[in-house]
């Protein structure tokens, strides 16, 4: 990468977890995304989720009809792990060369997930065929259970869950995705190579005052939710680390406005337009512009085995405004740091 105080030019970045929903809401963000990520790995938790190779490939197809004329993004798909979830199933997908990850979502943690998991044990053959065939398990790390508190359910996460299953199945790959507190940083770094996390802008520009001081924020409301100062500060330490353990994943997540401002609103930040400038912002303020090529062009893909991007994208120091709403159909979009002013600007891209 190389940097000066005024420019950046970047491998293109790859989104290595994105929401892209369907119908009119697919129809107005798949292009936000394709206008600045050369992939992006797919989220499943439609209604109802993609749980089969057939219905993922199904999927592929729409969004990639939703996507601008002459785009080359790639959408690379996902599967819903369920309960009922068979180890024929992820032979089907690895061999579609259409699938490249399982997701785990616990029962009831986040948006659209109450076909999550309710025991991860009784998966243990279809988890050892995942490792057999090298598929990774991305995982909503956070406990459902009503006795623990919001604030930490990803840190009992790992002590419940995750160390368990990495003991009862140690050659599966895991991605720990956006991850929000000091002891999920932790666990990852400290883990064999086999594991992995994604990390969003939201978690490394924003604490938990930033949703809660002055009244409810609910355009900054997404689960995991946002910590302490001392969580956000390790999930950047870790982020600008240069340890290729740790790589961009928006958990960019549309939802209409009155959805997310209503009496019981949905969880999830709309990151996708402006997600690489938020990271430079985040690495600038670190003092690791340097690391920020590796962190959304480069890491990711090691990771999931594909090439790096050849294509480069260019930042310039340059305030504008974010909008502060897209269309979607009958519907609004409001998105990270409506109508402030961000610092660094997408420029254009090069061959």
């Amino acid at each position: 990468m190389e940097t000066n105080p005024q420019r950046l030019t970047l491998p293109r970045p790859d989104d290595w977890h994105l929401h892209l929903r369907d119908g009119a809401i697919l129809e107005a963000v798949a292009g936000h995304s394709a206008a600045t990520f050369a992939r992006a790995i797919i989220m499943p938790n439609l209604q109802p989720p993609v749980t089969t190779t057939a219905l993922a490939a199904e999927y592929r197809e729409r969004i990639r009809a939703a996507l601008p004329a002459g785009s080359d993004f790639q959408p690379l798909m996902t599967l819903y792990l369920t309960d009922n979830t068979e180890p024929a199933e992820i032979d089907r997908a690895v061999d579609s060369g259409l699938v490249f990850a399982v997701k785990l979502y616990p029962a009831g943690a986040t948006t659209h997930s109450d076909a999550g998991v309710t025991d991860l044990a009784t998966l243990t053959p279809t988890l050892e065929r995942m490792a057999e065939r090298g598929l990774p398990l991305l995982i909503h790390g956070e406990v459902t259970d009503p006795a623990v508190d919001i604030f930490d359910r990803e840190a009992v996460f790992i002590e419940r869950v995750l160390t368990p299953l990495r003991t009862r199945v140690p050659a599966l790959r895991i991605v720990l995705e956006h991850i929000t507190t000091r002891q999920a940083a932790e666990w990852v770094r400290d883990a064999d190579d086999g594991v992995a996390a994604t990390i969003t802008p939201q978690h490394l520009l924003h604490n938990r005052n930033d949703l809660l001081v002055g009244g409810i924020r609910p355009h900054r409301y997404c689960l995991p939710i946002l910590k302490r100062e001392e969580h956000r500060q390790a999930v950047v330490a870790a982020a600008t680390s240069g340890s290729p353990k740790f790589f961009a994943g928006t958990d960019s997540a549309p939802h209409p406005r009155g959805a997310k401002e209503s009496a019981c609103g949905c969880a999830g930040i709309y990151s996708a337009p402006q997600a690489l400038p938020l990271y430079a912002e985040a690495f600038e303020a670190a003092g690791a512009l340097e690391r920020l090529g590796d962190f959304v062009g480069g890491f990711g893909a090691d990771f999931y085995r594909l090439p790096r991007n050849r294509e480069t994208v260019e930042l310039v120091r340059e305030p504008w405004t974010a909008p502060t709403a897209y269309p979607a159909g009958e519907e609004t979009i409001v998105p990270l740091r409506a109508g402030e002013t961000l610092a660094w600007r997408v420029a254009g891209m090069s061959d």
